[in-house]
């Protein structure tokens, strides 16, 4: 029975995470991927599972069969997640925002947090009950805890891993939640089988698991699944014919037909529309800096080729080779799946080779030198997206130009609208360009700003008349970029308007390891859809180290002056100990990611091997001190001991990532395997403290579970407070050094309280 106990337990994990992914990536669906709404997902879940925990951890003892209490919140659990799924693809139905339009920061922080709130406490609540369950199969209720934290763990681990590998590249969501379901039912009806005819509960519910299985393993085989997916899609995009809906690894996409007009949505945002592509903004982009640049032969596409870039850079004879790199190959299958004549004369022109591949690793692989590199995203909102625009790519691409080539990219503008959000990341872009490029000519548009960089002043102080009589000789095509046009475009009175634009503005250098330029993209953002917060994104834009040691001493100081000295037990000090682990604990897990994506990009397989890396360091970590528990009781000195490895971790990590910056971009396999090595230390870190403060509470008499439901909670509470700082702020303003130096600043503070209160009741480790 103990096996099975622990079956159930890898099976609560495996299903939490699996369940956890797929909702995240419903949601990032309807959010468009923005950068913030990851955090607010993440951090909603966790305090929603914490939730969960604590309030079943006090009632807990209440119940009487607690393999039948397990079983009920397992069947709420998944009804919950079905009807979750079905509320998300319908969200923007319910709150009334039209197909395409992003969804504000409030509607994005409520409708997550209700839609998640049913799922997430039940599997929170599914922890205590756990321990209800392992309990009863083990004569050591003290380490109980611990253990089922570990086994926890170790589902997890695996729930990444097959998510990775097997779930998201072989199944649609309602597939997988099908499948997630009907094993998860089996566990159950396994560990409540030999108490059948023991009771009437247990009968009734075996009976109900039957029906169940049957049900479920019906409808995984006989199509029911896909039927509800094709539904739910129909509901999520009411009225429009969708054609194709697909989930790769790297995003979403639907492609919706209208009279052959085809719109290509990339994670819920208007990708790509062909045959007739945004031809304004399209002619601008490709047509203004190979016209300025005297001989384009040799041109190099980072994203955004397909759908009219690469058909107007063929109206130029000169152009001999066009290498275009775009990372998710299901954009060029669908591109073929659905031909116009617009992208079938782009993607079979003989000129054209197209590598399925992330722009920033091949242009670091490849030897080839290009006239003119085009970044075909126009903002760094994202960390995959930031990294094409910070110091170090510009650096990258100053090396693979041609002498008077030129690095075109785009970022957000208005001629009428002056925010400074708007101004900050315009300004913080243009002087990182303007640290290695020495000449940048600016084109200020309505929509977007085209920013040309060279080391040529030749290349970019070309005049209206140049650019006329090149659009002559070579004889192009156009409907937007006319002589008269180019004559208001290129007046030098815009270059000039720009200038005035982004004076006072921000000048912070947007790098890889500290992405400002993520931070500004995401105020702006909310400056738009949410302006009740701009004063908020101000404020957190002036946080700095001086700062976080300014709070961390304040909270010491009225900790040491006000707090009772004379109280019976450690119970706050604790849980203020496992909350700030709790946070330390994702900033650790976004750290490992951030600073993978910024060195290699989006390699969806490898940061799925990072959070299983991660899951099992944290579950050795918590079995090694399980059973090593059952052989000491120094649990009091050994606590402090992890408080002082974990700001060692915080700030030994960023050092080992920085000083192996330049070997990481050169030795690959190596490299990464650091990284999986580091990965796996913090989990093992982090991990170690649970069962020690379950421990070292029980010895001061309090009850087992529902200790361990508090703890639980407290290291759930550390963990969302860790996913909104660390992803809206921390990483992107203070960088990698800084957020580790903040977390050093947070458990320095928990541990002198700890010590401070140890010593006062004990006077010293008995």
């Amino acid at each position: 029975m103990r096996r099975r106990a622990v079956i159930a337990i890898l099976a609560m994990g495996f299903g939490g995470l699996v369940a956890e992914v797929f909702l995240l990536r419903e949601f990032l669906i309807v959010f468009a991927g923005n950068e913030l709404s990851i955090g607010l997902i993440l951090a909603n879940w966790l305090i929603l599972e914490a939730l969960g925990a604590f309030v079943f951890s006090r009632v807990a003892d209440k119940f009487q069969g607690k393999m039948e209490t397990f079983t009920v919140i397992n069947l709420l659990f998944f009804i919950s997640l079905f009807t979750a799924l079905f509320l998300i693809r319908t969200l923007k139905r319910i709150l009334g925002i039209s197909v395409g339009e992003p969804v504000g920061l409030f509607p994005m922080l409520y409708s997550s947090l209700l839609i998640l709130a049913p799922v997430s406490i039940l599997h929170g609540a599914l922890f205590p009950s756990c321990c209800q369950v392992y309990a009863l199969f083990s004569d050591q209720n003290v380490s109980s805890a611990g253990k089922v934290y570990a086994w926890e763990t170790i589902g997890t681990m695996i729930g990444g891993v097959a998510c990775t590998y097997l779930f998201i590249p072989l199944l649609h969501t309602f597939q997988t939640a099908f499948w997630l379901a009907l094993s998860s039912l089996v566990v159950c009806g396994v560990l409540l089988w030999p108490y059948r005819g023991t009771g009437r509960v247990s009968t009734l519910l075996l009976a109900l698991l039957g029906i169940l299985i049957a049900f479920l393993g019906y409808g995984a085989f006989a199509g029911l699944a896909d039927t509800l997916h094709h539904l739910s899609v129909q509901a999520q995009w009411p009225g429009l014919n969708v054609v194709h809906y697909q989930n790769s690894r790297y995003s979403n996409f639907c492609v919706v037909e209208n009279e052959g007009q085809y719109i290509f949505f990339q994670d819920g945002i208007p990708d790509l529309i062909t045959p007739v592509p945004d031809i304004p903004f399209v002619e601008e982009f490709v047509h203004l800096p190979l016209l300025a640049h005297p001989e384009p032969r040799r041109l190099l596409v980072l994203s955004g080729g397909a759908g009219g870039v690469l058909y107007e850079i063929f109206k130029h004879p000169v152009v001999e080779r066009v290498e275009y790199a775009e990372l998710d190959p299901l954009l060029i299958e669908l591109l073929r799946k659905f031909p116009t004549p617009l992208t079938e004369s782009e993607l079979n022109d003989r000129r054209v080779t197209i590598l399925h591949v992330d722009g920033r690793m091949y242009l670091r692989t490849t030897r080839s030198t290009y006239d003119v590199i085009l970044v075909g995203l126009t903002e760094p909102s994202t960390l995959q997206t930031n990294r094409f625009f910070t110091r170090e790519f510009f650096l990258l691409a100053q090396t693979r130009l041609n002498p008077g080539g030129i690095l075109v990219l785009g970022l957000p503008g208005s001629l009428t609208h002056s925010a400074v959000e708007l101004a900050n990341l315009n300004s913080s872009i243009f002087h990182t360009l303007n640290s290695v490029f020495p000449y940048i000519r600016v084109i200020p548009g309505e929509g977007v700003n085209l920013f040309l960089a060279s080391d040529s002043p030749e290349t970019l102080s070309v005049d209206m008349e140049q650019i006329t009589r090149r659009l002559r000789q070579r004889n192009i095509r156009v409907e937007r970029v006319m002589p008269w046009y180019l004559e208001q475009k290129l007046h030098p009175g815009w270059q000039e308007w720009f200038y005035r634009f982004i004076e006072g503005n921000s000048r912070e250098i947007n790098a890889d390891f500290r992405p400002i330029g993520v931070f500004y993209s995401v105020a702006h953002w909310n400056a738009l859809f949410a302006p009740s917060l701009r004063g908020l994104f101000s404020q957190l834009e002036g946080i700095n180290p001086v700062g976080i040691v300014l709070l961390c001493g304040g909270v010491l100081l009225c900790y040491l002056l006000f707090w009772p000295k004379r109280k019976s037990t450690l119970r706050a000090e604790v849980i203020s100990a496992i909350t700030t682990t709790g946070f330390a604990g994702m900033i650790f897990d976004l750290m490992l990611i951030f600073a993978f994506q910024s060195v290699y990009g989006y390699v969806f397989s490898w940061i799925g091997l990072l959070v299983a890396s991660f899951m099992a360091g944290a579950a050795c970590g918590a079995l090694l001190i399980s059973y090593a528990l059952e052989r000491t009781n120094a649990c009091s000195r050994l606590l402090p001991g992890t408080e002082l490895a974990i700001m060692g971790f915080a700030i030994v990590c960023p050092f080992i990532v920085h000083t192996m910056h330049t070997s990481l971009e050169r030795v690959n396999v190596l490299s990464r395997w650091l990284f999986l090595a580091l990965s796996f230390t913090g989990g093992l870190l982090i991990s170690v403290q649970f069962p020690l403060a379950n421990r070292l509470l029980s010895r001061e008499g309090e009850s087992s579970v529902p200790t361990a439901g508090v703890l639980y909670a407290s290291d759930l509470l550390g963990g969302w407070l860790g996913g909104i700082t660390g992803a809206v702020v921390l990483l992107p303003v203070l960088g990698l050094w800084g957020t580790g130096i903040t977390v050093f600043l947070l458990k320095l503070s928990s541990f002198i309280i700890l010590i401070t209160r140890m010593g006062q009741k004990w006077g010293g480790e008995k």
